[in-house]
C-alpha cells in the first residue's frame, strides 16, 4: 500500500487579509504567496491555502463562492496511478472539475472521500510543503 503525505490543506475564508494575519499572529505561518483570491502560508511542512473565490463558478463545485469551512485537503503521492486505485477501492470517486474557472495548480486529480470531502492528489506537492 502506498502512503500518502497531507501537505496541503485549503480554508474558504470571507475574507482574505483577515484570515491571513490570524495565521501568522497566531501560529507563527509563514505567506509564501498571494494572488486576488488565494494567500498561500506554511508552517514549513504543511501548506495552508486560504481561498476567496470571487465568483461560484471559480469555487469549482456546488458550494460556490460563499462557503466558509474547509475547502479541501492535499495528499502528495508517489504514484498516481496508485494512489487513485487506493481511493477507489476505499470508497472514494473522482471529483469533476468542469465548473472551475481558475486553473487549479499542483492538484493532478481531485476525489472525493464517502462523504464529500475534496481531496487533491499530487505528485508535486505545493508551495511551502515538503514531502518528508
Amino acid at each position: 500500500m502506498q502512503i500518502g503525505k497531507l501537505r496541503h490543506i485549503a480554508m474558504s475564508v470571507p475574507g482574505l487579509e483577515k484570515a491571513a494575519s490570524f495565521y501568522e499572529q497566531a501560529f507563527g505561518f509563514n505567506r509564501e504567496t498571494t494572488s486576488s483570491y488565494q494567500i498561500r502560508m506554511s508552517d514549513g511542512t504543511v501548506n495552508i491555502s486560504l481561498l476567496k473565490f470571487p465568483t461560484d463558478g471559480d469555487a469549482g463545485d456546488e458550494r460556490g463562492k460563499d462557503y466558509v469551512g474547509l475547502h479541501h485537503i492535499g495528499v502528495w503521492v508517489d504514484d498516481l496511478a496508485e494512489a487513485g486505485k487506493q481511493v477507489k477501492q476505499a470508497g472514494g470517486r473522482l471529483h469533476s472539475l468542469d465548473e472551475a474557472k481558475i486553473a487549479v495548480e499542483n492538484a493532478e486529480v481531485k476525489y472525493r472521500d464517502p462523504f464529500g470531502v475534496v481531496i487533491d492528489v499530487s505528485t508535486r506537492g505545493w508551495h511551502g510543503a515538503k514531502k518528508d
